[in-house]
């Protein structure tokens, strides 16, 4: 069985994807950006950014019955590089005990204003 979750992001609906899947005891979270989705307002410091865009992923984790605690998998996407160690603090609050396996990798986001892009896997507790 399959079941879909969305944040309401506008994103979702015009470009036709899900926040997140829920599929055979497993969480697939899309890539999820620093957007906070109540004001459609995204901060210009990549750490809010990331910090916006974990926050996003937990609720559509906690909608699928699952936790940070239950990710396996993480990766993150920033156009620049160089921005990547302003989101440690960030990434080691929510991940520093759990240590799923992780990824990250540069490329060009959709939108300017964007400068991280985070995607989880979880699996369901059993």
């Amino acid at each position: 069985m399959r079941r879909l979750i969305s944040t309401g992001s506008p994103f979702e609906r015009s470009i036709g994807y899900s926040r997140a899947v829920v599929s055979d005891g497993w969480v697939f979270v899309a890539g999820t950006t620093g957007y906070d989705y109540a004001t459609m307002t995204m901060p210009e410091d990549v750490a809010e950014q990331c910090r916006n865009a974990l926050a996003t992923i937990a609720a559509a984790l906690d909608e699928a019955g699952a936790s940070m605690a239950d990710v396996v998998r993480v990766r993150y996407i920033l156009p620049d590089a160089a921005d990547w160690p302003a989101c440690w603090p960030v990434t080691s609050d929510v991940f520093g005990e759990i240590r799923p396996a992780a990824t990250m990798l540069t490329a060009g986001l959709q939108e300017p204003e964007m400068k991280i892009e985070i995607e989880v896997t979880a699996r369901l507790p059993v």
